[in-house]
C-alpha cells in the first residue's frame, strides 16, 4: 500500500516541521503545489491527505516515514484525538486494539463519559465497556468512577473518552 514512496524521496519533495506537524512543498510542482505552500488538504473525516505521484497518503503516515524511515506496520494513533494534529509527539504506531483504547468520546454520548449510559428499563446508570456490563448504579458519579476504574484496569490510554477541542 505505502511502497510507492520512500523516506529519501519524501524528504526531497517536502519539509516537515515537527513542532507544528505541517508539511510544506520544497519546490513548485504546478499550480496546486508551490514552493513553501502547506502540503495536503483536510478530508471530511478530519485527516490531512497529501497527494504524491497521483497517490493519496494520510499525512500522519508520512510523518512516520519522514521521521523513522519506514511506514508504521499497523495503525497510527493521534494521542490527543485530533486527527489533523500531526506533530510527531502526538503520534504513535499502535495495533488496532491499542488504537481502540484511545478514542474520543462519541458525539452521541449523553452521559458525558464514555462507557456510561442511562438504562431506561432499570432507571439506573449502567457501565458497559467492550460489550461487557460492569453494573448499574443509582448515582451517575458512582457509574463514572466504576468506568474509570475498569478502563484503567484494562490498560486503556489515559485520554480515552475525553472530549477534544482545537486547543487540545
Amino acid at each position: 500500500m505505502d511502497a510507492q514512496i520512500n523516506q529519501e524521496r519524501l524528504k526531497e519533495l517536502l519539509h516537515y516541521d515537527p513542532e507544528t506537524g505541517v508539511f510544506r512543498w520544497k519546490d513548485t510542482l504546478g499550480s496546486r503545489a508551490k514552493a513553501g505552500d502547506v502540503a495536503g488538504s483536510l478530508s471530511g473525516s478530519g485527516y490531512i491527505y497529501i497527494k504524491i505521484r497521483q497517490k493519496r497518503y494520510r499525512a500522519h503516515r508520512l510523518v512516520w516515514l519522514y521521521t523513522h524511515g519506514k511506514f508504521p506496520e499497523n495503525h497510527m494513533d493521534h494521542i490527543n484525538g485530533l486527527r489533523d494534529d500531526n506533530r510527531i509527539i502526538n503520534l504513535r504506531a499502535v495495533t488496532q486494539t491499542e488504537n481502540n483504547r484511545n478514542q474520543i468520546i462519541p458525539t452521541n454520548n449523553t452521559s458525558g463519559h464514555i462507557g456510561v449510559g442511562w438504562d431506561t428499563e432499570k432507571n439506573r446508570w449502567k457501565v458497559q465497556i467492550a460489550r461487557v456490563s460492569y453494573g448499574r448504579f443509582k448515582s451517575k458519579s458512582d457509574a463514572i468512577a466504576k468506568a474509570k476504574k475498569v478502563y484503567k484496569e484494562l490498560g486503556f490510554h489515559e485520554n480515552h473518552g475525553k472530549r477534544v477541542t482545537a486547543n487540545g
